[in-house]
């Protein structure tokens, strides 16, 4: 396992790597601000803000009467009604970081934000477990899609679907890109705290693992009607000046009619104590991750007491994708093939593995989603972690009798942990 310092050297590379494939992906639409100590505060969508409902009228008079003059006639257009108690505006070419300071000092902060740009949030690939049944649940995974004949190939992922997660074949030759597999691996990870769960695997963050905030809180409103118990999002970003996404408590508008639903999302991989949303949500399990040791947190795992709990997240093997994948950042630099399995180590990990531990004591205890995500938090915080915190195992469903195999055949080892 990687020093902390060599780690912490390789994750800023990461970093920057996936950057510069994010802002490939949004072009002229992307977006960054920076603090002044040159490291990355937020990602957001050019030419657009998102504004209380409440405020529309009062940014658009402000922004008639306060325009720079290189900026006065440019186009600004709400779109009213786009979430519930939110509107997207487009603002030209106006500097948003600016505008939003603007309106802050007018009239509050949290009146208008950013249209942040969230990512998955994996640490690189190499790109499991065990556990109970989950028959008659449904988790819905929000992620890069399913790869083409994973279900097939994989036991554990047998009558799993989603949209197709695609690799780039040229001349007989598989390319694996960027993200791709990320949300078969989670699928994966799900399945086998939950074999008998169905799950489907949802082809949101296309754009280089990243997507729009307000266009995530649509997706999410839409897997609303396929009436899940539980959603894992292994996906979040930071805020401007930290403050909650604003599309995110629009989407809660809807959510809060759903009271059974359990959403779960990855705490990051930041290796830091700001919120990282969604996860930091109240509405939210925040999820991160326990070294493979079992004994301390992961170098790469977020923190603080916004995240609700820790479940491995190092080191986990599960389905991935054939082909050849292209390292671009030490220790890794250079050309590796795969076979359809993969290591690999983030907060997007530890997310699925709570989420299925959800959907098996669901289907073990008949409680909701919400409920059984209240259970297990309780449970983990009787068997908190020193230095830690809060942290679930594999075989937290309460039904494994020390008898539990993992997907890759093994049995589970110290505290839980498969031996794959």
């Amino acid at each position: 396992m990687e020093s902390s310092e060599t780690a912490g050297e390789h994750s800023l590379t990461k970093l920057e790597i996936q950057l510069d494939l994010i802002e490939a992906a949004f072009g002229k639409d992307f977006g960054k601000k920076y603090f002044d100590d040159g490291t990355i505060d937020y990602l957001y969508v050019r030419g657009v803000i998102m504004v209380r409902d409440a405020y529309v009228a009062d940014v658009a008079r402000l922004l008639e009467e306060d325009d720079e003059p290189e900026e006065r006639g440019q186009e600004f257009v709400p779109a009213v009604g786009l979430l519930p108690g939110v509107s997207l505006f487009s603002v030209g070419e106006r500097d948003v970081p600016r505008l939003l300071d603007k309106i802050d000092a007018r009239l509050g902060e949290g009146v208008a934000t950013p249209d942040h740009i969230l990512s998955i949030t994996p640490v690189w690939a190499y790109p499991g477990p065990c556990a109970g049944s989950g028959s008659g649940t449904f988790i819905y995974v929000a992620d890069t899609g399913l790869l083409d004949g994973a279900a097939a190939e994989h036991s554990w992922l047998a009558g799993v679907n989603g949209t197709k997660d695609p690799l780039d074949v040229q001349g007989g030759v598989t390319r694996i890109p960027d993200y791709a597999g990320h949300g078969t691996f989670i699928a994966g990870v799900a399945r086998c705290m939950a074999p008998a769960a169905r799950v489907h695997v949802a082809r949101d963050f296309n754009r280089a693992g990243a997507i729009s905030e307000h266009m995530i809180a649509l997706r999410l409103r839409e897997a609303l009607r396929l009436a899940p118990d539980v959603i894992n999002l292994s996906a979040g970003g930071s805020s401007r000046k930290d403050l909650p996404l604003l599309g995110m408590e629009a989407f809660w508008e809807t959510y809060r009619h759903y009271k059974g639903l359990a959403l779960v999302a990855s705490a990051g991989n930041n290796s830091s104590r700001r919120p990282f949303w969604p996860a930091a949500f109240p509405q939210v399990v925040g999820v991160g991750a326990v070294a493979a040791n079992g004994r301390s947190r992961a170098y790469f795992s977020d923190y603080g007491p916004w995240v609700d709990v820790y479940a491995p997240g190092e080191d986990l093997v599960n389905a991935f994708a054939h082909g050849i994948y292209t390292y671009r950042e030490p220790p890794n630099t250079g050309t590796h093939h795969f076979h359809g399995m993969a290591r690999w180590s983030g907060t997007s990990f530890s997310a699925p593995l709570v989420a299925g531990l959800i959907a098996a004591r669901i289907t073990r205890t008949g409680e909701n989603g919400q409920q059984a995500a209240s259970s297990l938090l309780a449970q983990a915080r009787a068997q908190h972690v020193p230095g830690v915190g809060p942290v679930l195992w594999p075989c937290d469903t309460g039904d494994c009798g020390g008898r539990v195999t993992c997907c890759c055949g093994s049995r589970h080892g110290a505290a839980g942990h498969c031996c794959c």
